[in-house]
């Protein structure tokens, strides 16, 4: 009967001494996987094919609750973006850093049409006056991804595009 008793205790202090259940984003849920037609390590051309604009490697962090991007741009650019969906706001987010100037970029959306879209708005460089970004992302039906960013000095009446890329797959 010692035993027993010596047992239950030992079973229930073991218990309770166990780490908790994690607390994280649910990384199975759908919206968290929304986005992850981007990750791979590309080859970045301009539409034609002809122009090499870059190499970029998306990859998936923090257990899979977001992906992280990493930029090396043929004319010397480079960046870093970390991407992910927000369960609170219902939202997607993109914090980027680059080696420009007037490098930071803050953007929030979602899918829309299967492409994922995200706007934000920045100071224009030449103006100082607010600019809106949006940014769109579109899986083509061969593998590759067009990233088309665009921005507006006229509150989203007419937009210009600031890059326009086509995302091939590497080998790994």
């Amino acid at each position: 009967m010692h035993r027993l008793s010596l047992a239950a205790a030992l079973a229930s202090s073991t218990a309770l001494a166990a780490p908790p259940p994690a607390t994280g984003c649910p990384a199975s849920a759908s919206e968290y996987h929304q986005f992850d037609f981007w990750i791979g390590k590309w080859e970045v051309r301009d539409p034609s094919g002809k122009t090499v604009l870059g190499h970029s490697r998306i990859e998936a962090v923090s257990d899979g609750c977001g992906i992280s991007e990493h930029w090396l741009g043929a004319k010397g650019s480079n960046g870093v973006s970390y991407n992910a969906w927000d369960v609170e706001s219902g939202r997607w987010h993109q914090f980027w850093i680059g080696n420009q100037p007037n490098g930071v970029l803050q953007l929030a959306g979602g899918m829309v049409q299967g492409s994922m879209v995200l706007n934000g708005t920045k100071r224009n460089a030449q103006t100082g006056k607010p600019q809106q970004q949006r940014i769109t992302w579109t899986p083509g039906q061969d593998g590759s991804v067009r990233q088309h960013w665009q921005a507006s000095d006229d509150d989203g009446n007419t937009w210009t595009t600031a890059f326009d890329g086509i995302y091939r797959r590497q080998a790994e």
